[in-house]
C-alpha cells in the first residue's frame, strides 16, 4: 500500500486498539491499525465473549436440571459438548467480523502483520518475518495486550495441561479437573466444567478465593461453590505438574507438606504478562515494570508521541478499561478540553460464575486502610421478591460509605445478574453521588435493583424489608 503516512498508528486491534481507532476517526484523524491475528483481540476471540457463551450454555443446562422447581418437566436432559463449543466459536466469529466492518466504515486502514517501533514516529509492519511496509505517524499507541503467565513446571501441552485457549475448545469433559488460580478466569472455567459433570478442584495460593474481592464476598462465594460440590483449597501451592499418558500428577503443598493428586486435566489460570517483547521498546525511553508499560494518567509513556493502553499498561486487566483508555488517550492527543483522567477505583469488575460476582470501588478493608470511617450496608437476596420469584434467593449486596461525607466508596455484590446491576453504582460514583441521592431515588418494583436501594438504606439504619 503506497499511503503510509498517518496521524495515528495503533499497534494491536483488541478492545483498546480498535475503539481508539474508531474514536480517532470520529475526530477526523487518519488512522491505521496493525493487527497480526484477530481483530477484537483476546477478549472477543479467546476471552470475555466465548467464555460467556460457554457459561450461558452451562447456565441453561443447570436450569433445565431444576425444571421441577418451576413446575415444569424436562426429560432426557443432556448436552452436546461439540455443539456448545461450536456455538461459542460462532459467537466470537460473528463479532470479530463486525469489528472489521466498523473499522472499514470509519475509514480506518488495517494492516495484517506485526507492528514494531522503528525509530521516532515510525512503525515497521512485518508478516512471516518479512518487512511489508513502514508507517509514519506523529502519535503511536501500543495496544498489544497480554497473554497467560506460564509458570515453571506447569507448562501447557494443549492436551492434559490447559491454558484458557485450550479450555475454550475441549474435546471432552474431564472426569477429574484441577483449576490452578481462583481469579475470574479460574472460577469461571471451574464453574463451567463442574456444571457439565467434572469433579472439580480449585487451588489458590492466597487464603481465600477471588482474593481481589471484598472478604465477605469471597467467603460467601466459597461457601456457595463448596455447597454446589466444588472442592476449594486455599493457601495451597502447586509445586509441579507431571503429565502422563492419560492423566496429570499434581504435587500440592499445604502447610509445608507436599502430597500428590491425580487429575485427568489441569487448567492453569495464574495471571497474565504483558506483550512487551519484540515491539521495539529497547531503543525508546518507554519504561517497563514487571512486563507492563508505565504510563501517566493520560496513557502517555516516557517516550514522546508513544502511548500505551489496555493490558500492556497494567491493571486492572479488563476489556472495558482498555476501551475507555483508548478513547481517553485519543481525545488527549486531539487536544479536547475538560477531560477526566482514568480513575481505576471507578472501574467495575465482574465474574460470571454461579452465583455471579461484581464490584466497584474500595473493599471494606481497603477503605479502612485509607483512613475512612465507614457506614456499611448489606441486603440479602432472600429478602427480595424478584429474587425469590426467579428462584435465585442466594446472595447479597454490600455498600460502603464515608461516614463524614456520605461518599460512596465501594459496592460489592454476589448473586443473580449482579454483573448487570453493578453499573448503577458505577454511574453513581462517577456523578459523585452520596447516600442522600441514592436514598431519594425511586427504584422500580419488583426488581433485583431494589436491593441496591435497601443496601444503602441499611448503611444508615433505615432498611425496610430486612
Amino acid at each position: 500500500m503506497s499511503d503510509t503516512n498517518f496521524d495515528l498508528v495503533i499497534i494491536g486491534g483488541g478492545p483498546g486498539g480498535y475503539v481508539a481507532a474508531i474514536r480517532a476517526a470520529q475526530l477526523k484523524m487518519k488512522v491505521a491499525v496493525v493487527e497480526h491475528q484477530h481483530l477484537g483481540g483476546i477478549c472477543l476471540n479467546w476471552g470475555c465473549i466465548p467464555t460467556k457463551a460457554l457459561l450461558r450454555s452451562a447456565e441453561i443446562y443447570r436450569q433445565m436440571q431444576h425444571a421441577k422447581d418451576y413446575g415444569l418437566s424436562a426429560d432426557g436432559i443432556g448436552f452436546d459438548l461439540k455443539a456448545i463449543v461450536d456455538r461459542s466459536r460462532k459467537v466470537s466469529g460473528q463479532l470479530s467480523s463486525g469489528i472489521g466492518h466498523l473499522l472499514k466504515k470509519n475509514k480506518v486502514t488495517v494492516f495484517d502483520g506485526y507492528g514494531k517501533l522503528a525509530g521516532k514516529g515510525k512503525v515497521a509492519v512485518t508478516k512471516d518475518n518479512k518487512l511489508i511496509t513502514t508507517l509514519s505517524a506523529k502519535n503511536i499507541i501500543l495496544a498489544t495486550g497480554a497473554r497467560a503467565r506460564v509458570l515453571p513446571g506447569m507448562e501447557p501441552d494443549g492436551k492434559l495441561i490447559w491454558y484458557y485457549k485450550d479450555a475454550l475448545v475441549p474435546n471432552d469433559v474431564p472426569k477429574r479437573l484441577l483449576v490452578i488460580g481462583s481469579g475470574a478466569i479460574g472460577i469461571e472455567f471451574a464453574n463451567f466444567f463442574h456444571t457439565l459433570g467434572s469433579q472439580t478442584t480449585v487451588v489458590e495460593m492466597m487464603d481465600r478465593i477471588v482474593p481481589a474481592e471484598d472478604a465477605e464476598v469471597s467467603a460467601f462465594l466459597q461457601k456457595s461453590l463448596t455447597k454446589d460440590g466444588l472442592k476449594i483449597m486455599t493457601s495451597v501451592g502447586v509445586k509441579v505438574l507431571k503429565a502422563g499418558k492419560d492423566s496429570v500428577s499434581a504435587t500440592l503443598e499445604v502447610d509445608g507438606v507436599t502430597h500428590v493428586e491425580e487429575f485427568d486435566r489441569v487448567i492453569v489460570a495464574a495471571g497474565i504478562v504483558g506483550n512487551v517483547e519484540n515491539i521495539g521498546l529497547e531503543t525508546t525511553k518507554v519504561h517497563v515494570d514487571r512486563t507492563h508499560v508505565t504510563t501517566n494518567e493520560w496513557c502517555e509513556t516516557d517516550e514522546p508521541g508513544v502511548y500505551a493502553i489496555g493490558d500492556i499498561a497494567g491493571p486492572p486487566w479488563l476489556a472495558h478499561k482498555a476501551s475507555h483508555e483508548g478513547m481517553l488517550c485519543v481525545e488527549k492527543i486531539a487536544g479536547l478540553k475538560d477531560l477526566h483522567p482514568m480513575n481505576t477505583d471507578h472501574i467495575a469488575g465482574c465474574t460470571y460464575c454461579h452465583p455471579q460476582v461484581a464490584s466497584v470501588g474500595l473493599t471494606e478493608a481497603q477503605a479502612k486502610e485509607r483512613g475512612h470511617k465507614l457506614k456499611v450496608g448489606r441486603f440479602p437476596f432472600q429478602a427480595n421478591g424478584k429474587a425469590i420469584a426467579l428462584g435465585e434467593p442466594e446472595g447479597f449486596i454490600k455498600t460502603i460509605f464515608d461516614e463524614k461525607t456520605g461518599e460512596l466508596l465501594g459496592a460489592h455484590m454476589v448473586g443473580a445478574e449482579v454483573t448487570e446491576l453493578i453499573q448503577g453504582f458505577v454511574v453513581a460514583m462517577g456523578l459523585e453521588t452520596t447516600e442522600a441521592e441514592l436514598m431519594h431515588t425511586v427504584f422500580p418494583h419488583p426488581t433485583l435493583s431494589e436491593m441496591m436501594h435497601e443496601s444503602v438504606l441499611d448503611a444508615y439504619g433505615r432498611a425496610v424489608h430486612f
